[in-house]
């Protein structure tokens, strides 16, 4: 790969980061706090929280088999998904590559950044040609985005492909990896030792089930991890995000019951809408959510709203004519939905 001087944005390698006061004060024991202009009632919401989330990253680093200072936590997977933009990419100038169909986030992210955005469509299978993707690339060219497995499709992207690419991309290579915990395939961010150049995603949203607190992770070397500390909001991850992901990781055998239930559920729907007269086609998952074409997307998209049953139709997105998305719910919710299609 190319420096990681020459692949930063030249006003980002200089950039000299906002120092807040909890970035200063580290190390001492202390029990008066008078440099960060806070209320000193209202407890503990009177203290702004940790810049850095020190403690949960290491309660990650557990979790994930990662080293705290590989690691950077945002709101959400969008800020991990801008901020590669904010960091390499320089407006108007620069591209990126990414699989598509795939993730609607990461073009909007670069028309936001006015980056040029390049698409290299999947085969029939959904699968991705490491030789077209670095087809697409040229001089200019500082990220490619792999989704694994990918949303809408749901499945893993082939490893071997996406390992082509890393070893021959000069720039860096994000794979987010929102749904690896429902995929039986080796994390990709088992592999950061090996790829300088790889950045991993990953989300409290999915298997976490913490959607509503806004936790999002990426993985990197130190000191990509470093680069995306000093573009970052200050306090960008608040107390209540880290206090309730503090929590929820306490107990990762709950997790691992409710992926396996999702598992065991995932299954039981294919079997079921294999009998649906409507389905036409139902795609390969390795995520907690099922691609299925269908006769008429629209209609039947239509129907179940007026059932009070949302699923997405995805019939606009590329190679996903009439297929709808359909989330794996618990059994009362995916029997509700298996009920309604049966009358259709």
């Amino acid at each position: 790969m190319k420096s990681l001087e020459e692949l930063t944005r030249k006003n980002i390698w200089n950039l000299a980061p906002y120092s807040s006061a909890r970035n200063e004060y580290s190390g001492h024991v202390a029990h008066v706090f008078l440099d960060a202009n806070e209320n000193p009632y209202n407890q503990p919401f009177n203290r702004y929280p940790d810049p850095l989330q020190t403690e949960l990253k290491k309660k990650v680093a557990q979790i994930k088999g990662i080293r705290p200072e590989c690691i950077f936590l945002g709101n959400g997977s969008d800020e991990a998904i801008d901020l590669p933009y904010r960091c390499f990419t320089r407006p108007g100038i620069d591209n990126v590559v990414a699989i598509e169909p795939t993730y609607g986030m990461y073009k909007v992210c670069a028309d936001i950044n006015d980056v040029e955005y390049r698409p290299v469509m999947l085969d029939e299978h959904f699968q991705m040609s490491a030789d077209k993707m670095l087809a697409a690339c040229d001089q200019n060219t500082k990220l490619i985005w792999i989704c694994s497995p990918n949303n809408p499709t749901g499945n893993s992207i082939n490893r071997e492909e996406m390992l082509k690419v890393i070893d021959q991309f000069e720039g860096l290579v994000i794979v987010d990896e929102a749904y690896s915990d429902f995929s039986s395939e080796k994390p990709m961010r088992l592999e950061l030792n090996r790829y300088p150049n790889l950045i991993v995603l990953n989300t409290l949203s999915k298997a976490w089930g913490c959607a509503a607190i806004r936790l999002g992770m990426a993985f990197a070397q130190p000191d990509i991890i470093s680069i995306f500390n000093k573009v970052k909001y200050p306090y960008n991850v608040n107390l209540l995000t880290q206090q309730q992901a503090m929590e929820a990781l306490k107990d990762p055998f709950e997790v691992d019951k409710w992926v396996k239930m999702l598992l065991q559920e995932r299954a039981r729907m294919i079997q079921n809408f294999k009998l649906l007269p409507i389905t036409e086609r139902i795609y390969p998952t390795d995520a907690n959510f099922v691609l299925v074409k269908v006769n008429n997307a629209q209609k039947i998209y239509d129907y179940l709203v007026g059932k009070g049953i949302i699923v997405r139709n995805r019939s606009r997105i590329k190679l996903c004519d009439n297929c709808l998305r359909i989330t794996i719910g618990n059994k009362s919710e995916n029997n509700e939905i298996l009920a309604a299609l049966r009358q259709y």
